[in-house]
């Protein structure tokens, strides 16, 4: 199997977590509108699909390791698509939920498995590409808004909608299973990958924290860069989505060019210039003051923080399945718990402060990473499972 063939079939795994969210997500005033949602039902629903990966994560490190990743992220990209069939069937607010809660739970499924699949096929081939597996996430949510434009203009139906979005990733899904790799990193400390082993504590703790500390980070600009510049920097209206469309760029380039960076200077040092840069970036921004330093700001942290969650995701593999798991579990508590924290500081002191708040989660993600052991160069490590296996590592039996 060639890398090439390789790394298309996992792009296509996070092509499709970001499609198949951003396919739902862009329906929602339609929803909202078919099931006679109030505000607040609204933000349950979106509050299902986060409680269900938290739920889920108990349970993928078992998953993982008896089935492995590509089975897990087949079957987890099938249930997505179900999901967006229940979505458009659901004839009630209860259903709707419900719809979502299993949504929630298949992509905490997907988020590990794929991520698993990247860190397997940077070692098996020694190549790094995890950076850029992450940019065709958000290039998921870009073609699934065109997709939503273009059938909405033709016809209101959400299950029309639905039904050619589904075609599309059940297509794009059984393409790309034949070339996913049958193998994962076996767990750090251990000879079989499915074996009992001894997870560093330290190293999982460490890596979960600086995960949950970078979500936050990349979570605020989503949630606070149009309020800051309506309410501090007081920009004319049509300027206040430029502060997402800045931060999201920006960090499209820079996970476009994140691997070539881990090449030349390996993961760590990578890491916690990024961290540094988003930290920094933003600190002067708040400092200056003003529409063009605060779209520069959100710039910064945008291509600062583009290399370090695939940076985390691939130490975190390199660990085992349970660490993986603490990894994305921490990964989603982060986009949880980040939008009501910078509130309560925003509340209590200003939203400059709370914007503040993020430059310490950038910077705190960096120390939370000194003591973490990443791979001596930037060239990952080599698995001990060559790519032909034909066997997930998660099927080896366990002593």
């Amino acid at each position: 199997m060639s890398f090439q063939r390789s790394r298309a079939a996992v792009a296509a795994l996070f092509f499709t977590l970001g499609f198949q969210y951003s396919t739902w997500a862009a329906r929602l005033p339609a929803l909202t509108d078919r099931l006679g949602m109030s505000a607040a039902q609204v933000g349950v629903l979106l509050l299902a699909a986060g409680v269900g990966a938290l739920i889920s994560f108990p349970l993928v490190a078992r998953l993982l390791t008896r089935y492995g990743s590509r089975r897990l992220a087949v079957a987890a990209a099938l249930v997505l698509v179900a999901a967006l069939a229940g979505l458009a069937a659901a004839p009630s607010f209860p259903v709707a939920v419900a719809v979502v809660l299993v949504d929630g739970v298949a992509v905490g499924c997907l988020n590990v498995a794929m991520n698993a699949q990247g860190a397997a096929l940077e070692a098996a081939f020694e190549r790094t590409t995890m950076a850029k597996l992450h940019a065709l996430f958000s290039g998921g949510i870009f073609s699934a808004a065109l997709l939503a434009s273009a059938v909405t203009a033709v016809t209101g139906s959400v299950a029309a909608h639905f039904a050619v979005a589904g075609a599309l990733l059940i297509a794009l899904v059984l393409t790309a299973r034949p070339a996913l790799l049958t193998h994962d990193l076996p767990a750090a400390g251990s000879t079989t990958g499915g074996g009992r082993f001894r997870l560093p504590a330290a190293v999982t703790v460490s890596v979960g924290l600086a995960m949950l500390l970078a979500t936050v980070t990349e979570g605020a600009m989503t949630d606070w860069s149009a309020l800051y510049l309506r309410e501090v920097t007081h920009a004319e209206e049509y300027l206040l989505p430029l502060g997402i469309a800045v931060t999201s760029a920006a960090m499209v380039i820079g996970r476009l060019f994140a691997d070539g960076w881990r090449d030349r200077w390996g993961d760590k040092p990578v890491l916690l210039a990024g961290a540094a840069l988003a930290g920094l970036g933003l600190a002067v921004a708040l400092l200056v003051g003003g529409v063009v330093p605060a779209l520069a700001g959100f710039a910064c942290v945008g291509f600062g923080m583009a290399p370090v969650s695939p940076c985390l995701y691939v130490a975190a593999a390199r660990q085992g399945p349970a660490a993986l798991t603490v990894a994305a579990a921490m990964g989603t508590a982060g986009l949880l718990i980040g939008p009501p924290a910078i509130g309560f500081v925003a509340e209590g002191a200003g939203l400059v402060w709370g914007m503040a708040a993020v430059v310490a989660t950038a910077w705190l993600a960096a120390l939370c990473v000194l003591p973490v052991r990443f791979s001596p160069s930037g060239r990952p490590q080599p698995s001990a499972t060559p790519p032909e296996a034909t066997e997930p590592a998660g099927n080896a039996p366990t002593r």
